[in-house]
């Protein structure tokens, strides 16, 4: 594909970035007194980016397909000796699906938090940090080398931090936002090796010449650099194993659940993996590793959604399991890439419209989110009910919802590779299927279970309309992408495309997923909808123990990690005390303590240092006296 130099239109696309940018800056600058108009300029600020990302798309539609990658480099950003980096932002195909997501998308959340957020004396730094997280994915997505998606990385990381932990007066908040940060860091790692590497083999660090010279590496350093970029996706990501900072990530303001979940955060590392797509296909060990983590991921984030009593927590399970899927297709290869990037915009639209739902239901219920104090809700709040039950729909992959349209695909695609891959693949479907129906029935149906002093209600117009759009997405957006915007031919030129020959028609594939589908969804509703829900959550078998213990993701953690790094500091403080302390101490005793003693041979008396010289005189005399004999 030849890479075009910004012109017309395109030239404005730093733009996209800017004016978040901008707005983060002037809202977090201005201080309280832009409490009042702050939020509206933060809504305008990624509002305009989503026009100015669909005038983009509609002008990039109109040229040939060879000339839709287009560059933009604003400055020589690093030079040293004959390396040099430019500060420059690439718009093509894929990163123009991300840019749509993250601006309408964003701009939806945004809107949503003017209601949900109305009443927060930090409303105007709320809305700074979410355009900060806004224009951090932007710069993620649009650099044109790794070095400065590096930045939009770490950007991304520092805009989370900030959000998780909006509300630090709450000590689990503070706690929450510190360990995304650090899990974080540790994927981060990765990255940073992964950028060095392909500076010493490739001499640059710009996608253009590492993909170009990427035949010619070998494939042991390959499977290298694609090992570091998992480890940085899986902690983006939210995959095995740093995942387990996902679920904590809950006790920030829903909308930053939202934000995270459905159109920034988590979504980066399928990103890194999309971008990198050559090197992946020639590195089969890392595209084997990306598959083994990601299914074990489905499994994991499946089984924690399906014990969880929190309504976000259990939605931070199925987030984890459903990047599962995407992370499983990105690893598939070129069978596996279109969908998995199919499926990233199918589920950013209706995660988000997830998460906005339970916002509104713990708005009419006093922000609880325990859903064993729900039930019965779909009479009191019709538009949360219909459009979350769109989400719904879309997410256990019921046709026509969007959903069905790209997890087919993964699925189809994952039989393609093999029966096991593909076999476990439905079998997280069928158990997707059971979790979301019982979100569904202990929130919307059953008995009445609310507390005295709450009384359900309906959200305000600002919070449901972004919900009725996002409803309507989630029912309608995977037919309008597969058959009228026709994403295959869309991504192929960036990511490529290729079809393997499978064993069964299509058709089989589709009613073997709809029957563990429908299955799973069954059970959902016969142990939850037909059945009396305790309020008090019964102990349960082993395996929901240890779901509501996030499968003892953070037990292993503090075994392989803390409890290590504990022993080491008290080792280390140990021997500062004893070893390096003493021997100080001990060396600072010794040259006191003779100090003294030679101190009182100072007396100040004249007769005595007369005497000293006498007898040092007696002395020398005996001494030669002796040699002489």
């Amino acid at each position: 594909m030849t890479v075009m130099p910004a012109e017309g239109l395109f030239s404005l696309m730093w733009l996209l970035i800017a004016l978040p940018l901008a707005g983060a800056a002037i809202l977090l600058f201005t201080g309280r007194r832009s409490n009042s108009w702050g939020p509206y300029l933060g809504v305008l600020t990624v509002c305009v980016s989503a026009v100015l990302g669909v005038l983009l798309l509609i002008e990039m539609m109109g040229l040939p397909t060879e000339e839709r990658a287009i560059t933009q480099v604003a400055y020589q950003w690093v030079f040293v000796g004959n390396f040099s980096v430019d500060l420059a932002f690439q718009l093509d195909q894929l990163s123009m699906v991300f840019i749509l997501l993250i601006t309408v998308v964003g701009s939806l959340i945004h809107i949503y938090s003017l209601g949900y957020m109305s009443h927060d004396p930090d409303k105007r730094k709320f809305f700074g940090y979410l355009n900060l997280f806004v224009a951090a994915m932007l710069l993620l997505v649009m650099a044109n080398n790794y070095l400065l998606l590096y930045v939009g990385w770490e950007g991304v990381g520092l805009a989370s931090y900030l959000l998780i932990g909006f509300w630090q007066h709450k000590r689990t908040a503070a706690a929450a936002a510190k360990k995304a940060f650090i899990i974080n860091r540790i994927g981060d790692v990765g990255l940073s090796l992964a950028i060095m590497l392909m500076f010493v083999t490739f001499g640059s660090v710009t996608f253009s010449d590492v993909f170009g010279s990427a035949t010619q590496a070998s494939e042991g350093t390959l499977t290298a650099i694609g090992l570091l970029l998992l480890l940085a996706a899986a902690g983006k990501s939210a995959q095995f194993p740093l995942q387990a900072w996902l679920l904590d990530a809950m006790e920030g303001p829903t909308p930053v659940s939202a934000l995270i979940h459905a159109a920034t955060m988590v979504t980066a590392g399928v990103y890194l993996i999309a971008r990198s797509n050559v090197i992946y296909n020639n590195a089969e060990w890392a595209a084997m590793a990306v598959i083994v983590v990601a299914l074990i991921t489905i499994f994991m984030g499946a089984i924690i959604g399906s014990a969880k009593d929190d309504i976000k927590k259990a939605l931070a399970g199925s987030t984890m399991s459903q990047i599962g899927y995407m992370m499983l297709a990105v690893g598939l290869g070129p069978i596996g890439y279109v969908f998995a990037i199919f499926h990233l915009v199918t589920h950013g639209v209706f995660k988000a419209g997830l998460f906005l739902g339970a916002g509104s239901v713990m708005h009419g219920m006093d922000d609880n989110v325990n859903m064993r104090r729900y039930g019965a809700l779909r009479s009191v709040m019709v538009i949360t009910f219909i459009t979350f039950m769109a989400g719904y729909l879309a997410i256990i992959g019921i046709p026509p919802f969007s959903g069905f349209w790209s997890k087919d695909e993964i699925i189809h695609a994952a039989f393609e590779r093999g029966w096991f891959i593909g076999g476990a693949a439905v079998l997280a479907a069928g158990i997707t299927g059971f979790y979301m129906t019982r979100m569904v029935a202990m929130t919307f149906f059953g008995k009445k279970r609310w507390e005295s002093d709450v009384h359900p209600h309906e959200s305000p117009a600002v919070m449901t309309i972004p919900l009725i759009i996002l409803g309507l997405g989630s029912t309608f957006l995977g037919m309008a992408l597969l058959f009228w915007g026709d994403i295959e031919s869309w991504l192929e030129p960036v990511v490529g495309y290729e079809s393997e020959p499978t064993p069964l028609p299509t058709s089989a594939y589709i009613g073997i997923t709809l029957t563990f589908v429908i299955a799973g969804a069954i059970i959902g509703w016969i142990s939850y909808a037909r059945r009396e829900v305790p309020v008090d959550a019964p102990s349960g078998n082993w395996l929901t123990r240890a779901a509501r213990r996030d499968l003892y993701g953070d037990a292993v953690n503090h075994a392989l990690v803390v409890a290590p790094t504990n022993y080491a500091a008290r080792a280390l403080v140990w021997c500062d005390a004893r070893a390096i302390d003493g021997f100080v101490n001990g060396s600072a005793a010794v040259v006191g303590g003779l100090s003294g003693r030679l101190r009182r041979t100072q007396s100040g008396f004249i007769r005595s240092y007369a005497l000293s010289m006498v007898g040092g005189a007696v002395l020398v005399l005996l001494a030669l006296l002796l040699v002489r004999i």
